[in-house]
């Protein structure tokens, strides 16, 4: 892994935690910190993090977005399922994705923030 870790902001972190904690679980990914109503941290280095940003209200990037190694192809299309049924948009259903490889297949969403999440098996 070449980056230390991700962060993404949320304008209400209780909400943003039980999104990321029910959507990562989907892909065998536990919430291993929590700061009460400040931030949450995922991975076991504390690679992925959701919290309050310094600058006031959470707001998407353009062009920006995260994705997270699936374990297979059912775990994509359950991260896909469990995203929307919390609140999450579609940004892409799951299925190949050929122009980024034969094998390649994801979905991608965004939370409830807007911040683009994908789930990606190669």
């Amino acid at each position: 892994m070449i980056l230390n870790h991700v962060s993404v902001g949320t304008s209400d972190v209780v909400a943003a935690v039980k999104f990321y904690d029910s959507v990562l679980s989907t892909l065998s990914i536990k919430r291993s910190h929590y700061i009460e109503s400040v931030a949450a941290a995922y991975g076991e280095n504390f690679e992925f993090w959701v919290g309050s940003p310094c600058e006031g209200k959470a707001t998407s990037s353009n062009g920006l977005h995260i994705a997270f190694n699936a374990p297979n192809k059912e775990s994509v299309d359950q991260f896909y399922a469990t995203a929307i049924e919390l609140g999450g948009t579609c940004e892409g259903k799951p299925g190949f994705r050929p122009e980024y490889g034969e094998t390649y297949y994801a979905a991608f969403i965004r939370d409830l923030d807007g911040n683009k999440i994908e789930a990606v098996i190669t």
